[in-house]
């Protein structure tokens, strides 16, 4: 079911997207060479207690899941393009990893993402996440009250597509409110002028997530971890916003 949330709700779910924001900002500052993926996690966690907070993700089990998730970030390297089972690897010079949070604050969600190159960065990966990105702001200007949701899901494959790279329709946005997952889903491609019509008060996160050379993925050992079928690196950026009657309003920004 399709909720939609009241201007004063809207303002209640600030606290949540600030705090999502902050704890990104951080894990992104401390993400370096030599630095444990458990270490990453530990920080998420130590903030969480400190806030009063409570993860999304731990006990998280959904129907694609192999067991509860048991962490509270989701940390891909690599190839790992989206679901990454925090494990004890240390990161190395050159690595391209995506952080993915979320986080409940006063019983309202936010969730939000971002990748970045650890040490000494591939021109490619740069590109990669620059494509991501750009591709995720497009996003944020189609949701307009009035739009189409399919307007939202096309302006995310466009920029896909002039950059050459192609589109996997397995996972992409969703609703968020009192939980992390809700109604509507928000594909990373679409056609304009279909699917539900965007309505003041629709709080969606939006996701988009590319890999180099592929569209395919499977699942890893883990049960959870996502991995590019032929081993190419992968890029994750994903915000929370609210429609208005205005412009869209995004939860999840960071300074």
């Amino acid at each position: 079911m399709i909720e939609l949330r009241t201007p004063a709700q809207i303002e209640e779910m600030r606290p949540a997207g600030a705090f999502v924001a902050s704890v990104l900002t951080a894990l992104q500052a401390a993400a370096d060479v030599g630095v444990n993926l458990l270490e990453l996690d530990a920080l998420a966690h130590d903030m969480i207690r400190e806030r009063g907070a409570e993860s999304c993700y731990i006990d998280y089990h959904p129907s694609f899941g192999g067991s509860k998730f048991g962490k509270v970030l989701c940390t891909s390297v690599n190839d790992a393009v989206l679901h990454g089972l925090p494990h004890d690897y240390r990161l190395r010079d050159g690595d391209l990893l995506s952080v993915d949070f979320a986080a409940s604050v006063d019983g309202w969600v936010a969730d939000s993402a971002l990748s970045v190159v650890v040490g000494t960065p591939r021109e490619e990966d740069l590109r990669l996440i620059e494509v991501t990105g750009r591709a995720l702001d497009a996003a944020i200007q189609a949701a307009r009250a009035g739009a189409r949701m399919g307007d939202v899901s096309f302006a995310i494959g466009e920029v896909a597509r002039s950059a050459g790279l192609q589109v996997n329709l397995q996972f992409g946005g969703h609703g968020v409110g009192r939980t992390m997952h809700g109604d509507p889903h928000v594909a990373n491609d679409g056609r304009p002028g279909r699917g539900f019509k965007l309505k003041a008060g629709l709080v969606i996160a939006i996701e988009p997530w590319f890999m180099h050379t592929t569209a395919e993925i499977y699942t890893d050992a883990d049960g959870w971890t996502l991995r590019s079928r032929d081993g190419s690196r992968g890029a994750h950026m994903e915000h929370t916003i609210a429609i208005t009657d205005d412009l869209p309003i995004v939860l999840t920004a960071r300074d």
